[in-house]
């Protein structure tokens, strides 16, 4: 028997995402994001409120890159997520790492990271009940350490984290237990 548990955010896992642009004096700002994703073969949605400083700096650069947070800079990306870009004049700089201006948009790329997606501005969304950045994928960069041979992205090499909102905690990856669009065909022919 399932048991009421109330209202909560019940969505798992989330994906931690560092959302990077650039103020209108070139600054380098990065967000954690738990609340985004994929909306389309080339399309990313960032539910982010009005006002953060990450909005704001979106709102003038017309460009962002979204990083996947992996194990070895939780730190860092947790950091990004609890301290505030309004607030913490230098944030970025405080973590030491490094940020080189993306080729395909007008937008930081954080090296740490080993994947990122550079994005367009496509349309904000503003409504009672969300907020929220649409982004066109112009292309995707990633580390040659998390790649196969063939370079495709190996979740195993890229080691992302996942947040848990049940028990506000990171998690990576764990197995693969069965392969899309194939686990379920055998009750197509029913």
């Amino acid at each position: 028997m399932k048991k009421d548990l109330g209202v909560l955010p019940a969505v798992y896992p989330m994906p931690v995402l560092m959302v990077a642009a650039y103020d209108k004096n070139e600054k380098v700002n990065v967000m954690n994001v738990a609340w985004g994703q994929i909306c389309d073969e080339d399309k990313i949605i960032l539910f982010i409120g009005e006002g953060k400083r990450t909005w704001l700096n979106i709102q003038e650069s017309k460009a962002f890159t979204v990083a996947l947070a992996d194990r070895a800079h939780m730190d860092v990306a947790d950091f990004f997520g609890i301290a505030s870009g309004n607030k913490i004049d230098d944030k970025f700089e405080r973590t030491g790492y490094h940020a080189v201006k993306s080729d395909k948009v007008h937008a930081p790329i954080i090296e740490e990271f080993p994947l990122v997606m550079e994005c367009e501005l496509l349309e904000f969304l503003h409504s009672d009940y969300v907020d929220g950045i649409v982004g066109k994928i112009v292309n995707v960069k990633a580390d040659e350490t998390v790649l196969n041979e063939k370079d495709k992205v190996e979740p195993e090499k890229l080691n992302a984290i996942l947040f848990d909102q049940f028990r506000n905690g990171y998690f990576t990856v764990g197995e693969k237990v069965g392969k899309a669009w194939n686990a379920g065909a055998k009750l197509m022919n029913q």
